[in-house]
Formats: structure tokens, sequence, C-alpha cells
């Protein structure tokens, strides 16, 4: 279904759960532009929370995500303590302001903390924030997961979990510093289940050192056969020179980039055959699943959690490294936790780096959205849209896109090309930048 054009997918471009990327963020925002942010925050503006733990049990050599070893449990308190006095801060400042629609746990790991720190810090955003009838997901490692982690999900009224999974295969799984046996995953499953998540993912990985399409198409039907609502399918990205801990994964193992190509259409054949939707580039969903039908609406938003159904237009971040979304302006807190420890201290907030946006940050940031959410896009705003427009000239000779006007629609074959495409109206991007992996 899918035809192949490496040099359309060259160059490495980013995800883009946001724009300006965040590795285009500046140390030019701090305290003042998240007290101002929240000061704009409507009565009953629609919030979302993202509350991050930036620790795990163990640590998996892949992986990007801000993050260290939970190996003392009194860094751990310590930690709980910092994120109660900024749930504080936060909640003073807005003052009742705001709805919360959801909260997302993420990391790290959320369960490298104790079930009743867990159970005691959900009941406490409860008490500090309006959010009453706030869908609750967790990020959950299978390694550190119990039947009393479960129990405390359900008490909490969690509904939507996310397990990482990466691979089932055995061999990859030591090859990534990950092993987790499918009978471990597969228990993590029933207690979730029984616990009322009604909304389960999977997150998996091709690319993976060692990994070819036989590897895959197993790991697949290992994780139908455990029936996810959901599936993200992500490419392994391999920077060791931004994320220092991957040079422990062998590079000469690594699938080519016309195998992970190839990995990426195996895995929405298979995906689709089995009756899950495509959202996206790179999720799937049941059709029955909230996410699915948010694509099928037009609905479909990507924020730092990926493709989401969720439409609050505020991302308030919470803990080291989360993000904060505002519309004028995006703040990301200090990421190591000892300065972020120092930062609430002294100045009541933690945010560090981050933009304010530009009109045509904003612009080029729904086009962007749009493109990848809904796959079509009114460019008539572009200020630079000949530019654009040259750029994408060997993409519509592929039959790739087309144009009506200055609407510019994506083919259904154009998926694994979607974040190249995206990538040309970003202003921000230079050529051969190192930060960034694979489009595919």
């Amino acid at each position: 279904m899918w035809t192949y054009h490496p040099e359309l997918l060259a160059r490495p471009v980013p995800r883009y759960t946001s724009y300006p990327t965040a590795a285009d963020f500046q140390d030019i925002v701090g305290p003042d532009d998240m007290a101002a942010a929240l000061d704009l925050v409507g009565a009953d503006q629609a919030i979302s929370l993202y509350v991050h733990i930036p620790y795990c049990r163990e640590i998996c050599w892949y992986c990007g995500c801000n993050t260290g070893a939970a190996n003392r449990s009194a860094r751990l308190s310590a930690y709980l303590t910092r994120l109660g006095e900024e749930i504080d801060r936060l909640a003073a400042r807005l003052a009742g302001r705001g709805r919360v629609s959801r909260i997302a746990f993420g990391g790290g790991s959320p369960n490298a903390i104790a079930a009743a720190a867990f159970a005691s810090l959900t009941e406490y955003l409860r008490q500090r924030f309006r959010c009453e009838d706030a869908v609750l997901s967790v990020e959950i490692d299978p390694r550190g997961f119990d039947v009393e982690w479960a129990a405390a999900m359900a008490d909490a009224g969690v509904s939507h979990a996310s397990l990482g999974v990466q691979t089932f295969d055995p061999a990859i799984q030591s090859a990534i510093g990950r092993v987790q046996p499918p009978a471990d995953i597969a228990r993590a499953v029933g207690w979730l289940r029984r616990a009322g998540v009604t909304s389960l993912n999977f997150d998996l990985m091709y690319g993976l050192p060692g990994q070819d399409a036989a590897a895959l198409r197993a790991t697949l039907a290992t994780a139908i056969a455990m029936m996810p609502d959901r599936l993200a399918v992500f490419g392994y990205a391999h920077v060791p020179q931004v994320i220092p801990r991957q040079r422990r994964i062998d590079a000469s193992a690594l699938p080519g980039a016309a195998e992970r190509f190839a990995q990426a259409a195996l895995a929405h054949e298979v995906l689709t055959a089995e009756g899950y939707d495509a959202v996206g580039f790179d999720h799937f969903a049941r059709p029955s699943d909230p996410l699915a039908r948010a694509a099928a609406a037009g609905r479909l938003h990507r924020n730092f959690q990926g493709f989401v159904d969720d439409g609050a237009s505020v991302v308030i971040g919470l803990g080291a490294s989360a993000i904060s979304a505002f519309p004028d302006r995006l703040l990301q807190n200090e990421k190591n936790s000892g300065r972020y420890h120092m930062m609430l201290e002294q100045h009541g907030s933690a945010t560090a780096r981050g933009c304010r946006l530009s009109a045509d940050d904003r612009v080029r940031g729904r086009a962007i959205a749009a493109i990848l959410c809904q796959g079509a896009a009114d460019l008539a705003d572009i200020p630079d849209l000949s530019a654009v427009r040259a750029q994408l000239v060997p993409f519509e000779a592929a039959g790739l896109v087309r144009w009506a006007g200055t609407r510019l629609t994506l083919d259904s074959t154009a998926l694994p090309y979607a974040r190249s495409i995206a990538a040309t109206l970003d202003a921000y991007r230079q050529p051969g930048s190192a930060r960034f992996s694979n489009a595919v």
C-alpha cells in the first residue's frame, strides 16, 4: 500500500508534539510567564493536567524520557513533597478558575512511586483543582506493577492506561535493556481490566536492534491477542549524541531505513486488518475507543502525550521537565529534579525554558497540527507559501499530496510522510540537524 521514496524521508524531522518543538525552547521565559498565563485562564475553561514522575525502577537503554533511578525512598518522598508545593502554588494562582477535564500521569514511570503515594497525590489534585469529571490516565511499567497499584487505580477511577511493552521478543528486549516476559504483561492487563480500565494502550516499537519483519509480526500477534484498545507503534529514534544511555545499544544491529519503512508498513497492514483504525501516523485504536471516535469526528488533537482525544486548549504540566501549553506560550519546568526543587523554593515556580508564541508560530502550529491530525490544512495564512509549495513539489509528484487553491490534502498513502510534509512549514528547522531521528 505504501511506496518507499527514500529521498523524501532523508531529512531528520521532529515528532511535532508542539510547535515550536521543545528542541527550540530557550531560557527567555520564567516564573512570571507562568503567572501571567494562569491569570488568563477563564472561569470554566477546560484544562488538562499532566503530572510527571521522573523516576523508573529500571532505566531502559533506548528511552529518551527525563527519568532517573527510583533507588532511594527519600528521593521519591522529597520529590512528591515539592510536587505538592507546586500544586498548591498553581491552584492558588487559579483561585478556582478553570475546569480540569483530564489528568495524565506520565514519566518516567508513575508506578515507580508507592501505590499509597499515587492515591494521596490523586486525591490532593482533586482537592486543589476543579476536576470532578476529569478523565484519569496513567502510564505503567509492567515490571513494577502489582495488584496493590491496580487497586489504587481502581479507587482513583482511572479509565485510561498505557503499558510500555515495546517488544515481546526476548532477544530484542535484552538488546534494549527492557526484559519483561509476556506473562508479566498479560498479568498486568488482567489487573488493569479488573480495575476498570476501559481504554488500554500498548506502546510498541519498530526499528529496534536485531528486529526483522518476522519478529515484529510475532510481537503484533501477541499484542493483539491481549486485546488492547489502542496501540502506539513508534519508530525507535537512535540519537546517542543527545541521549547518552543509547550508547549501550549496538547501532550496527539496527535495521536500515528501507527495513524501518517496511516495518512501519507491516504494523499498519496487520493492525488495520485486525479492525483497528489508523489514527494519525503511528496510533491505532478500536473504532469504539474515544481516540478513534475523535479521529472520525475531526476532533483529534496532538500534544506532548501524542495523539489525544483531549480538546483542552490549556495543558498545565506539573513536575520536573513537565511542559505547559497555553494559547500564547509554551513553558517547561526545570529538568533537573534538584534544581526543580530549588526553583520552587526560591521563585514559587519551576518554569525555566519555553517560548512566547508569535502570530507566525500560531499560524504554523495550527497548520502542522491539522496536517498530522486531519490530513489536510488550509495554508492561506502561511507567509512564505510559495517556498513551502516549492518544497512540496516532490511530494506532489509522488502523488502524496494535492492542492485545491491554498488547501493542502494528504493522500491516504502519505501517512509515513506526514512528519516530513509538516516539516516544510517549520521555520525553525536547519539543514543537517542531528537532534532528530528518522522520519519513519
